[in-house]
């Protein structure tokens, strides 16, 4: 009954207006039906637990090879056995564990081949975003690279390790958003814990932050003048440069050879 007096009181409205007004008027009335859904602003526990174990890998607290013993997990994060064997599980598709024979999970190791695989991709994809961007490019979208680009400085300033690998996978996403290559981002994301652990080496070499903003302005700039070869050229040289001080300092750790 109490549908059809609510009904009986629009129809008197809908057949003044007309059919059409109407019918957005009928779309207004019960638009705040939305608000029913239930909207998660928070983390699971399981979520919170993957970030911080991905994050204390990034940054070395488990160095490469470290054995991840999950009792011991357990204690440090304070959550059941049973999130600890998932997150572990996850951060294995994301190729920051390894299971070995007898072993069980382990950090794993930097295989400088792998490493020189992942900047190969990386210099074909993002050189290749970077040509397209720029032949997008418009005044909103280089202020908002801009503006990403300021933040990642005042971290490398503030020597604020965390911040300075959240604006950077930030400054990317905006970069192949501007190109229209989603589905390159996608394949970028899927490396994403693997080069953010290249990134904490990389970033922690003396004078790399000078170096590294003068290498992102020089590709924004030609960007900001729609120049798709200097785009592309300024990202390559800035892959090519980062591939080497990580090879460098996987060489610096003893994780393996360099390839030849």
């Amino acid at each position: 009954m109490a549908d059809t007096d609510g009904w009986e009181t629009i129809r008197p409205c809908m057949m003044r207006i007309g059919p059409v007004q109407g019918l957005v008027l009928l779309d207004h009335l019960f638009l705040d039906m939305s608000d029913l859904k239930v909207v998660r602003e928070t983390k699971t526990l399981r979520e919170l637990t993957l970030d911080k174990l991905r994050d204390a890998i990034v940054r070395g607290y488990f160095p490469p090879g470290a054995r991840l013993v999950e009792r011991t997990l357990c204690d440090e994060l304070g959550v059941s056995r049973t999130i600890v064997r998932e997150v572990l599980r996850h951060l294995e598709t994301e190729g920051l564990v390894d299971v070995a024979a007898r072993q069980g999970p382990v950090v794993a190791r930097l295989n400088p081949a792998q490493v020189s695989e992942i900047y190969e991709l990386r210099g074909l994809l993002e050189a290749n975003a970077a040509r397209a961007c720029a032949g997008r490019s418009t005044p909103e979208l280089v202020k908002q690279l801009r503006g990403i680009r300021k933040k990642i400085e005042a971290a490398f300033q503030a020597e604020d390790l965390s911040a300075v690998l959240a604006h950077t996978e930030h400054f990317y996403d905006a970069l192949f958003e501007g190109a229209q290559k989603t589905v390159s981002l996608a394949v970028v994301k899927s490396l994403n814990a693997r080069i953010n652990r290249l990134r904490a080496l990389t970033i922690a070499t003396p004078g790399r932050s000078t170096e590294s903003n003068r290498e992102m302005n020089r590709m924004l700039d030609a960007i900001e003048r729609r120049d798709g070869e200097a785009a592309f050229a300024a990202s390559i040289a800035h892959i090519s440069r980062t591939a080497e001080l990580a090879l460098e300092a996987l060489a610096r750790r003893g994780e393996g050879e360099l390839p030849a």
